[in-house]
């Protein structure tokens, strides 16, 4: 197996909902409790979360998981410095990592298969950028070659990463994630959940 670092991106303050929406209930545990489980149970590298609003909360919610933790006090910054903190932390607990998996903390439907399928996508194209194809559009979780490691401890602003796709498009094969486009924004999209 391709030596691959999950780097799951909780940092923000949800303002949108107006509560952490990385410990709304979803089954019996929390949102983010769902994803991280679903990362490791991937079975790849190190697997990352990066906090910053609610640091101390996240970390206390998540303590019985193997999860590792990178804080971010750049968080207002947005994305692109909680990318950066990630890749920082997934490198220093495995030097030798061939890719990093980049997700986000509020997609019900992320699974252990989607994370897989990533993977085998990446060994099978030979290509270096694999996003996920939901409602025609690309995204998260994306898979980077650590081609791209240099130019993603770079990124900078509320970008994140997505321009690397429309930088290098002949280096993209993206994976078909059914349901990814649904995450949670809002109180609506929140009560919309049915885990």
């Amino acid at each position: 197996m391709v030596k691959t670092g999950i780097i799951i991106l909780a940092a923000g303050d949800s303002s949108r909902i107006g509560r952490p929406k990385q410990l709304l209930p979803y089954g019996d545990k929390t949102l983010l409790w769902h994803v991280a489980v679903e990362a490791l149970g991937a079975f790849l590298g190190p697997v990352v979360v990066v906090t910053g609003a609610y640091h101390k909360e996240i970390e206390d919610s998540l303590r019985e998981q193997s999860v590792e933790f990178a804080y971010n006090p750049d968080w207002q910054t947005g994305m692109a410095s909680s990318i950066v903190r990630g890749l920082l932390k997934a490198l220093q607990s495995e030097p030798n990592l061939r890719a990093v998996i980049v997700a986000v903390c509020d997609q019900p439907n992320l699974s252990a298969g989607v994370f897989r399928s990533l993977i085998e996508n990446y060994s099978v194209s030979g290509k270096g950028l694999i996003p996920c194809r939901y409602a025609e559009a690309m995204g998260t979780p994306v898979l980077f070659d650590k081609k791209y490691f240099s130019e993603l401890s770079e990124l900078t602003g509320e970008t994140g990463a997505k321009q690397l796709l429309k930088r290098y498009p002949n280096d993209v094969s993206a994976v078909a994630f059914p349901g990814g486009e649904i995450d949670v924004d809002t109180e609506e999209d929140f009560r919309k959940l049915r885990p």
